[in-house]
């Protein structure tokens, strides 16, 4: 079995990043436009699998789709409630190429698209159809981040687990390739001023409608092209960035506004998961303590945590009756 966690250099990678990028985002705004609008996109993301990612259930009248990107067969799966199926088999071709198969399969699958077909929180948004510039695919590549989601989705589940206020899943955001996951304290926050490149206003101000500590993974991008995790506040509460965030290589990126990790740190050290745990729940108390959240009403439940020790221990053997 393999237990460590796999490399994943940004530059050795981002041709086929950039072309899955935008084949998660054609099947990721079908998601968009057929399911309801749910609190901060939730209705958008997609989930870690045992293959890949999935939309889980799209509804659609009187059935439901789903499409799982599987990383391991190598292929999109399109299946509805009605039994009905379409596969895409993914391999080095265009996006252009990928996205008119995909609308074979809407058209074999009886669904209509609805939605814009141009790439979001991209700088060259070439339109899908377009698309003959981004045509990579290596299945090793694809697999090895997949493999490194798979490890960081465990333990941001784990980090959610131990918060008792409101909080996101732990999904994938496709338009901006991160895992994610949200805490929030409760108060509303001061409307955001808006102007994310690539992203319309009002999506962002609805996103960041009450105060939030996110934090999550990314595989880089232009401007910090190293895979990463990172942590952040919204609002940012004065004095936040000279907050004491361990491990000690994690630092405050000015330009980001956000706490950053690099992800070779955790990769390399003895205890990923320790370490990682380490950066999320130090990032947390910082923007909790410094924002003043009321940490008793957002942590403390003996009865969570009864429950998660009874289920770690004798779960299996009825320990937990009603």
């Amino acid at each position: 079995m393999e237990t460590s966690w796999p490399k994943l250099e940004y530059l050795e990678w981002k041709s086929t990043y950039d072309t899955l990028h935008r084949w998660l985002q054609i099947a990721g705004k079908l998601r968009l436009c057929k399911s309801p609008w749910t609190n901060h996109s939730w209705n958008t993301t997609f989930y870690i699998t045992a293959h890949g990612l999935t939309t889980s259930a799209i509804p659609l009248g009187e059935r439901t789709m789903t499409l799982d990107f599987d990383f391991i067969d190598h292929k999109l799966l399109l299946q509805d409630s009605f039994g009905k199926s379409f596969v895409i088999n993914l391999q080095s071709e265009s996006v252009a190429s990928f996205y008119y198969k995909f609308l074979e399969g809407l058209k074999h699958m009886e669904v209509e698209p609805t939605f814009e077909p141009t790439p979001n929180e991209v700088i060259d948004a070439i339109p899908f159809d377009q698309d003959t510039t981004h045509a990579t695919y290596d299945p090793f590549q694809a697999h090895q981040c997949f493999q490194v989601l798979v490890r960081v989705h465990n333990v941001l589940q784990e980090f959610r687990s131990n918060f008792v206020g409101k909080s996101s899943p732990v999904h994938f955001f496709w338009g901006s390739f991160d895992l994610a996951v949200t805490r929030f304290s409760g108060r509303r926050a001061p409307e955001h001023p808006g102007g994310v490149p690539h992203l319309s206003n009002e999506v962002v101000r609805e996103a960041y409608s009450h105060e939030v500590m996110s934090c999550g993974f990314w595989p880089g991008n232009e401007q910090f092209p190293e895979a990463a995790f990172y942590a952040y506040a919204y609002p940012e509460p004065n004095g936040f960035s000279k907050a004491r965030v361990t491990p000690t290589e994690a630092f405050y990126h000015q330009d980001l506004h956000e706490f950053i990790l690099p992800y070779e740190v955790v990769r390399t050290s003895s205890d990923p998961a320790g370490v990682l745990m380490s950066f999320l729940e130090s990032s947390y108390r910082a923007a909790a303590n410094i924002g003043g959240w009321d940490r008793d009403i957002l942590e403390v439940s003996p009865y969570l945590f009864r429950l998660k020790e009874l289920s770690r221990s004798s779960f299996g053997d009825g320990a937990i009756t009603q």
